[in-house]
Order: structure tokens, then sequence, then C-alpha cells
């Protein structure tokens, strides 16, 4: 087991003295180069969870353990991409992914070698002297994408990584992060409000409850991979979001008839 997460809860104090609850005893297991993606309505404590995850934030019981190793504080041997690129605007996109390499000490010459070569894979070839403002959306996060991928980390976490994009982008983007994973497997631990987006990245789906944050269900996608847009349109993939939404409607996050 990669990733063991065991009774995790997380509570904020409030000034009324009544903690709000994030999460509630959430266990999950996750196998190496699994791809895991984590679906639920907002405020339900899927952010939470990556932050802790990510040695960020601290859980107020429970245990989270990468690789066997317990998680006390913030972890180096991973990748996060937030929903915001979080470039530096006064660096170019090599300098922006070059930042995982000073801070990390590793060989310049060879790793500006291998950020090339992401960004060319990623279609930024011939971007790479260009500042974050000279990009559009959807490049400055393929640079965020690179850049977390550059020290090649075992474990990358992704919270609503294309939630600010247009439709045609994120489809790229989903599409271009298939390819990379498929092509260089890691574990992925992705945060998602799309149940479409879901099912056609991850192996598996772990749908939460509203607040406090609970897992009410685990759906195993067994669709054929590389996954293209036109496999939204078969019948298999329409089987896997209709059972999300009726989940979701029976939760009461949806609405079965939104003209009632």
């Amino acid at each position: 087991m990669f990733l063991a997460i065991e009774n995790l809860t997380k509570r904020y104090p409030t000034r009324e003295g009544v903690p709000v609850i994030a999460l509630d005893a959430f266990s999950l297991n996750v196998e190496h180069r699994e791809f895991v993606s984590i679906l639920g309505p907002s405020g339900c404590g899927k952010s939470t969870l990556m932050m802790m995850v990510a040695g960020l934030e601290r859980a107020s019981s429970g245990s989270i353990k990468i690789n066997n190793s317990p998680v006390v504080g913030p972890q180096t041997e991973l990748g996060i991409v937030f929903q915001e690129p979080t470039l530096l605007e006064w660096k170019t996109v090599l300098g922006n992914l070059m930042i995982q390499a000073e801070i990390r000490g590793l060989d310049r010459k060879t790793y500006q070698e291998k950020a090339v070569d992401l960004l060319e894979r990623v279609g930024l070839r011939g971007f790479s002297n260009r500042l974050p403002h000279e990009l559009s959306g959807g490049m400055q996060q393929r640079t965020s994408i690179c850049r977390a991928l550059l020290h090649d980390p075992p474990l990358l976490l992704m919270d609503e990584p294309f939630g600010a994009l247009d439709a045609m982008t994120r489809d790229d983007l989903n599409l271009e992060l298939q390819a990379i994973w498929m092509n260089s497997p890691k574990t992925v631990l992705f945060i998602t409000h799309s149940i479409s987006e879901a099912v056609l990245l991850s192996d598996r789906i772990i749908v939460m409850s509203p607040r406090p944050g609970k897992i009410v269900r685990e759906i195993n996608v067994t669709l054929p991979r590389p996954r293209s847009l036109q496999a939204r349109e078969t019948p298999e993939f329409a089987r896997y979001t209709a059972e999300i939404r009726e989940l979701f409607t029976s939760l009461g996050v949806m609405k079965s008839d939104p003209f009632k």
C-alpha cells in the first residue's frame, strides 16, 4: 500500500465554541501508481484532505502514511498542482520549472534538459522564455503541472487543477494528463467536482458525502486505456456517470428534476 489514510478527522474551532467537522473518520488506501479521484460537493473536505496528505495541515485525529512513513510535517517527495497555477510572475516558464531543481539542489544541466522535454510534451515548445502574463490560462496550468513533475515525484496531488479553465482547454488537459501518467505512472490523488472528468481519468473514484466528508461509495473504473473524449459517448461511460449522479441525488446534492 503506497498511501494509507486511517480514521482521519479534521475539526476547525469556531468563535461559538462548536467545532466545524470537515472530515469525519475518513479511511482510504491507495495502491502504488493508482489514479484515484476524490469526487464530492463543495465544502466536503476534499482540499483539506489533500493539504493533510501533503503535511501542510495537521489532522485532528487519525493517521496518514506515505510508503509506510507517517506524515508528521510538510512532505517534499511529492508534487502538488493547485486550481490556480501559482507561478512567479517575474520568472520565465523555464525559470518557474527550474525552481524545483534550485530548491532541491539538483543538477541544473540535467534538470533543465528534463524541463525542456516536459514543456515539449505538453505543447509549450517555444514558450520557455515567456513570462506567465504572456500565456493563456491553460498554458499557465500546463507550466504548473510540468513544475510539479520535474523531480519525478512518486505521489502527485492535484486539487481541482482544471476547474478554472474553459471546457475545451479542460478536455485537452485531461487527455494530456492521462498521457503523461500512462507514460510515467505514479500515484495520483485527483480532486474534482466533475463527474465526467473523474470517470475519464480514474482507476477508482471515491465519492464523498456533504460535510462532514465521509466516503459513501468507491467505484472501480474498468474502461480500457487510453481513454479518448469519444469514450464519454459510450454506454459504459454513461453507466458510471449515471450511477454517481443517482448517488448524489440520493444525498440531496443534486436534484433529480431541476424543473420541478
